[in-house]
Formats: C-alpha cells, sequence, structure tokens
C-alpha cells in the first residue's frame, strides 16, 4: 500500500503525477462518497488546466459508490461552499491548489451543511480507504448519476442580500481576478449592477480565466503581486481595488491612494461593521494579530474569541460560538450567513457599503487602526531547524512577556508590543508576526532583533 502524500491537515494538495493524478482522484472520490454514504455531492472546479480531468475522475469515483453528483462547473470554492447548502446537498468538492505552483494541483472536501472535513473529522479515514484502494466491484444499475448545475444566479442573490443597494453612491472599483476563477463572477456582477441601475463603474484586469497565468500565480498576499492592481488604482483614479487569489476564497484590497491594506486592518474593519448592526455579537480571530480586532470588539459593545490559526478551527470555533463573523489577518473572511464559510465576494461588497454610508475613502476609514496598531504584515523566513530557530526567540524572551500563548504556534507579550511566531503547516518557513502600540521605530527594533535570532545558525 502507497502512502498518498497529497493528504494535508485540512484538504488535499499534491504535485502533478508524483502525488495527484486521475487514479489517486477517482480513489479519493470513491473513499469520500464510500466514508460519508452521501446521496448527492457537488463538485466544482478552478481554472487548472488539470482540474477538469480530475474533476472528472473524482465523478466517475462518487458514482461508482452509487452518489449523485450534481457539477457545477468551472467556480471557485465558495461557489461549492454556497451550493452544497443552497441545494441542501449532503457533501462537495472543490478542485483547486488555489495559490500553489503551477504543477500542483488538489481538493477541498466538505459534508453536510458546508462544514469542512478535516484531519480531525473524516480526512484520514478517507486517505486510508483510497489507499488501500480495496472497493468493491461496481454493479452498473446501482451507479449514481450525473448532472450539470449553474448556481450563479442564486449565488449572486445571496451575495447582494450582504448590502444595502439603495444607499450605495457612486464609485470607481479596479477588480484583478488574476486570470483564476474569480472572472466570471466579477462579469456576473457588473451585469447585476447595471439591472438595478447602481453607479458603480468596474474596471477589470487580468479577468479571462486562463489556467497557463500568463501574469503569474494569483496570489496578492506576495508583494511582488500587487502591483498590477496598484497601479490600475492610481491610472483610472479608483475608489478600491480588489484582487483575488486562484479559487477567490481570499480578496485583498488596495486604497484609492494605491496602499495595500493588509488583512489584518480590513478583520477589524469588517467585525466593527457587524458589532454595530448585531450588538452584543461575537467575532473570532485568529492568535497572529489581535490587539485591534479586541479593541473595536470592546468599543462597539462585542466579543473577540481567540481560535487557531486555519480555516477548520475557525469555522468550528464560530459554530460553537455563533459568531456573527470571524476573520484571519491573512485574507480570509467568515460569515455566519455563508454558513459559517470564507467567501472572497462579501467583504468587498461589504466595504463599498461602508465608503457609501459614511462618506470616507477606505484609506481613512482604516487609518485610525493602522496608526494605533502598527504592523509589517507577515514575515517569512526558511529556515532548516524552524523548532529551534522559534526557541531560541521564546527562551530571549521568556524572562520579560508578560503573556505567553501557545494557541498557536508562540504568542509573547509586552506593556507595548507584542509578537507570534509559527511554523508552516506545509513548508519549512517559520512565519512571525509582530505589532506595537502605536510605535514605529519600536516595530522596527523589535523586527530587527527577532530576525536575527531567527537567523542565528
Amino acid at each position: 500500500m502507497t502512502e498518498l502524500t497529497c493528504f494535508k491537515a485540512y484538504d488535499i494538495r499534491g504535485q502533478l503525477g508524483t502525488e495527484l493524478d486521475e487514479d489517486v482522484a477517482y480513489r479519493i472520490g470513491r473513499a469520500y462518497a464510500e466514508f460519508l454514504q452521501p446521496k448527492t455531492i457537488v463538485l466544482g472546479g478552478d481554472v487548472r488546466l488539470t482540474s477538469e480531468a480530475l474533476k472528472a475522475a473524482l465523478s466517475e469515483g462518487i458514482r461508482d459508490a452509487g452518489s449523485d453528483v450534481i457539477d457545477i462547473g468551472m467556480v471557485g470554492t465558495e461557489e461549492v461552499y454556497f451550493a452544497t447548502s443552497h441545494l441542501n446537498a449532503d457533501g462537495g468538492i472543490e478542485v483547486t491548489a488555489s495559490h500553489n505552483p503551477m504543477d500542483y494541483n488538489g481538493m477541498k472536501p466538505i459534508r453536510e451543511g458546508s462544514r469542512p472535513i478535516s484531519s480531525d473529522t473524516g480526512l484520514l479515514d478517507i486517505k486510508r480507504m483510497a489507499e488501500e484502494n480495496n472497493f468493491a466491484q461496481v454493479d452498473a444499475d446501482k451507479r449514481g448519476g450525473y448532472t450539470q448545475v449553474s448556481i450563479l444566479n442564486d449565488y449572486l442573490d445571496h451575495l447582494l442580500g450582504y448590502i444595502d443597494t439603495q444607499v450605495i453612491s457612486p464609485l470607481k472599483l479596479v477588480m484583478n481576478a488574476g486570470n483564476g476563477a474569480a472572472g466570471h463572477v466579477v462579469d456576473a456582477i457588473e451585469e447585476r449592477f447595471a439591472q438595478l441601475n447602481l453607479p458603480i463603474e468596474i474596471i477589470k484586469i487580468n479577468n479571462e480565466p486562463d489556467g497557463t497565468f500568463p501574469n503569474g500565480i494569483p496570489n496578492p498576499i506576495l508583494h511582488e503581486n500587487r502591483a498590477p492592481t496598484i497601479d490600475a488604482v492610481l491610472e483610472h483614479g479608483a475608489d478600491l481595488g480588489i484582487a483575488w487569489d486562484g479559487d477567490f476564497d481570499r480578496c485583498f484590497l488596495v486604497d484609492e491612494k494605491g496602499n495595500f491594506i493588509e488583512g489584518y486592518y480590513i478583520v477589524g474593519l469588517l467585525a466593527e461593521a457587524f458589532l454595530k448592526k448585531n450588538p452584543g455579537a461575537k467575532v473570532v480571530h485568529d492568535p497572529r494579530l489581535t490587539w485591534n480586532t479586541i479593541e473595536v470588539a470592546e468599543k462597539n459593545g462585542g466579543q473577540a474569541i481567540q481560535s487557531k490559526t486555519g480555516h477548520a478551527f475557525i469555522k468550528e470555533r464560530m459554530r460553537a460560538e455563533d459568531a456573527v463573523y470571524g476573520g484571519e489577518m491573512s485574507a480570509h473572511h467568515y460569515f455566519r450567513d455563508f454558513f459559517y464559510c470564507d467567501s472572497g465576494m462579501i467583504p468587498w461588497l461589504l466595504v463599498m457599503e461602508l465608503i457609501s454610508t459614511t462618506g470616507k475613502p477606505l484609506s481613512e476609514l482604516v487609518n485610525d487602526m493602522v496608526v494605533a496598531y502598527p504592523s509589517p504584515g507577515e514575515i517569512n523566513r526558511k529556515i532548516d531547524d524552524p523548532q529551534a530557530a522559534i526557541k531560541r526567540v521564546h527562551d530571549h524572551y521568556q524572562a520579560t512577556a508578560s503573556i505567553t500563548d501557545t494557541t498557536d504556534g508562540v504568542s509573547m507579550e509586552f506593556p507595548e508590543w507584542r509578537f507570534n511566531l509559527r511554523m508552516s503547516n506545509t513548508e519549512p518557513y517559520v512565519r512571525l508576526n509582530l505589532e506595537t502600540r502605536g510605535d514605529t521605530e519600536l516595530l522596527a527594533k523589535c523586527e530587527a532583533t527577532i530576525l536575527s535570532l531567527l537567523d542565528q545558525v
């Protein structure tokens, strides 16, 4: 029995040919369906050149297990989340490698109610069954059926339910789909805005889905990938720039001055917006950057609750707390009314509404947060022995830290600054996040000290 190394903690991702191919996809589909025993499964796939073939192999495996397949076509991950709950299906899988390199692909499986399937909730069982590959002979008359369905209009109706379209003021938006899966939704939203006579002008760049990714893998969290959106905002005098990753479950925002706004401050902005509409509600955040989110919650009569980083953990905690909103500084935003799932479309709609109702540009909406809690954004270091490096930093600060928290990696707090240091789940990287109470000089000094400790051999 050969181990399938494409199974990760929350999803399935692997190098094509060596870790993932159509045979493996068939086995995963068969194992997934035999584990869940579902009646119907929603399937979608992103724009990668191998996604359609992998999705077809998955479908065959699922149908051979006796389950029906509803294929919703080339879509983003959140469209599978939406369709699974909207169509009352028993599960769903999006074929995607999101922002991984060109020679990768993967799958994001969910169960009924759009709940994630992680290593804690069945993914290891599916892995074991797929590895054993010990499936019964298929009885032709018991095979599941196959239908193709478009859920785009119902999905758009749901998205626009988050905002009051009557209050939208004239705005110019740059939208950068990165040649990923977001393009068809951008086109459909533009058409819907026109039908509603909304005074919105949309400037589209890299909108055509193209699995060769002629402009690079869409991953705007990387500094080198932000320039096209920033340049287009400045060139067109736009009010807001929006860029997505490949399966558009994350969105990244650029203000009217061409400044990239770190996801941390968007978490604060959306938390504030939801708490004003839902007094006393709870919001969930990750441990990497926290002070601003906690302050926003307290100021607006809500409660900030910390969860371990990662979509499976955030969703589980949100359900347990009945939280109205959850946000990670990595630009994942989760919504109770979106089945506790993350969406890359809802955040910018809400920000567009905030700009309209407050009369303030995005730069002004986030300025106080940026000044109060400056942060350089996530810093990644490739290190041969990440555990030893993290221990060096921990030991250096242990005596002076007022709070040490190990929810996710190690977080240490001091009167005027704090940091979180954690290992990547998938790569030999250490990820550093730090913030201060309004002191940019202290921020630079602490960043330099920690990086020198990490780099010691």
